[in-house]
């Protein structure tokens, strides 16, 4: 039926029934690719038909071609029915469709990655038909799928793609769980602007999103700005936004270290200066070969080496350096970090100290382990506020969360009432046996500005303390025991005729 309403499990399911037609064709890591290109062009046709026969119905077919009349544009001859009267070359037939559909849509441009159905090696027109005659199945129109189900079935997907990709899934999904958690510490609110330099699919800006819905706040009035290296990852974060109805999204490709993209003009002939914004957050890649040391090293256009250049292969504290260049005089950031940013030495002592010696860092967290997609090491989260309470200056909060987590078969994950422990902790921000502790900053320099959570927070169980002198009773009347048994036993031998 036309509006017939489709749940989020039938949509779930659906979608990954798309997947399954692709195995075998092309490698699992790359589903996501076709898949959600595939996904949001339906979605464009779809309403686009929806709104024009509203329209229509009441003003005339004239009114309803009016570009005016619709969110998105399709170019005649390039909607979803055309497409379906194709025989041969089909994956020519969509690309071209993909092409015309951003030339005729400036917000669109680049949201379908370069993507090529056209490759014979991969795609057969027999593969392209069973994919469109899957998607024929289901009219993905606003009265039929709203913007939530559809966005919140698309994350799904894309963290189903994650876990079948294995180790190549950890490049563009971090798990919901600890998005959510570093989303409440930070606590992005109304009219905030929120920044990821390494926003992958979304996942984090979309749940500061959702964090203001949670909280009967208006979403809609958060600016999201985010920047991604690579190309199909910001299609998908492109499209993420696109299918959750978001337009206040800012998504620039390109690398980060080396081309900022979010930059305020400072004059003619400059490169301009980064731009501030009130939270910070991200999960960038782990220990970064090749990061752009030998750019930084001549010294970075954009001063994010206050604090020292990283090594060449360990681009962590590059990111968080860019971070904290990129909050206003009251942000706040959180990132997601290896723990050998805590405590490795060198030029990474040396920032980490700089860091500390302008009180920026308010908490350290410690996360269990095998919770990330294509690692099992445990990692850390770094909480950094240019606006500390003054309750909080000259301090900082050591949580160890290492032990609270639901083991998996494959991956840990994070329980609701571990998030809320770790949150309820920095929220109060005392000391908890076993848990969390406060430390001055005079103690972190004794130690020379190593941050390893193990040195502050000790987790151990207390060892049993031994009365030797009971112990040593209780053996002795344990060896009377024995002594008097034997005698018995002794006693039924001879009785039965087996004496010595």
């Amino acid at each position: 039926m036309a509006n017939e309403k489709i749940t989020l499990d039938e949509l779930k399911s659906f979608l990954w029934e798309s997947a399954n037609i692709l195995r075998g064709s092309i490698d699992s890591s790359d589903f996501k690719t076709y898949i959600f290109a595939l996904l949001f062009y339906k979605r464009l046709c779809d309403v686009w038909e929806e709104e024009y026969e509203k329209v229509n119905a009441e003003y005339g077919e004239e009114q309803a071609l009016d570009p005016d009349e619709h969110r998105y544009n399709i170019p005649k001859d390039y909607f979803w029915s055309d497409l379906r009267k194709v025989s041969k070359n089909m994956g020519e037939a969509l690309n071209k469709a993909f092409n015309k559909i951003e030339d005729l849509n400036p917000k669109l441009f680049g949201v379908f990655g370069g993507i090529d159905f056209a490759d014979t090696n991969k795609f057969s027109d027999a593969t392209i038909e069973k994919l469109l005659v899957h998607f024929d199945r289901k009219k993905l129109r606003n009265c039929n799928v709203e913007s939530d189900i559809l966005g919140n079935a698309y994350e799904y997907l894309i963290a189903q793609f994650a876990d079948d990709a294995g180790k190549k899934g950890g490049e563009f999904f971090t798990p919901k769980e600890v998005v959510r958690l570093i989303i409440d510490l930070i606590d992005p609110v109304e009219n905030n602007s929120v920044y990821d330099p390494a926003c992958g699919s979304g996942g984090m800006l979309l749940e500061c999103y959702k964090h203001l819905q949670s909280k009967g706040n208006n979403p809609k009035n958060l600016t999201m700005y985010g920047q991604e290296k690579n190309l199909n990852t910001w299609s998908i974060c492109k499209i993420n936004m696109f299918l959750h109805d978001i337009e206040s999204a800012f998504i620039e490709r390109g690398d980060t270290l080396v081309d900022p993209k979010h930059l305020v003009n400072t004059g003619e002939g400059t490169r301009g200066a980064l731009k501030t914004f009130d939270r910070v957050v991200a999960n960038p890649p782990f220990s970064l070969k090749n990061w752009g040391e030998e750019v930084w090293k001549t010294g970075d256009p954009f001063g994010r080496d206050k604090y020292g250049v990283p090594p060449k292969s360990y681009g962590d504290l590059a990111f968080v350096q860019h971070m904290i260049a990129s909050l206003n005089s009251r942000g706040k950031m959180g990132v997601v970090l290896p723990h050998g940013v805590l405590f490795r030495g060198g030029s990474e002592g040396n920032i980490r100290k700089g860091i500390l010696e302008d009180d920026l860092i308010e908490a350290v967290v410690g996360l269990p382990q095998n919770l990330f997609f294509g690692t099992g090491i445990p990692a850390c989260v770094l909480i950094i506020n240019k606006d500390k309470d003054n309750s909080r200056e000259g301090k900082v909060l050591f949580i160890d969360g290492s032990n609270d987590y639901q083991d998996g078969k494959n991956q840990n994950t994070l329980r609701e009432q571990d998030i809320e422990k770790i949150v309820s902790a920095f929220n109060r921000y005392v000391d908890i046996d076993k848990f969390c502790r406060v430390v001055e900053l005079k103690e972190i320099k004794e130690n020379d500005y190593n941050l390893n959570i193990k040195r502050y927070v000790d987790t151990s169980e207390e060892e049993v303390k031994i009365d030797v002198r009971e112990k040593v009773e209780e053996l002795r009347a344990l060896e009377l025991e024995y002594a008097e048994i034997e005698e018995k036993f002794s006693g039924y031998l001879k009785e039965l005729g087996y004496e010595d």
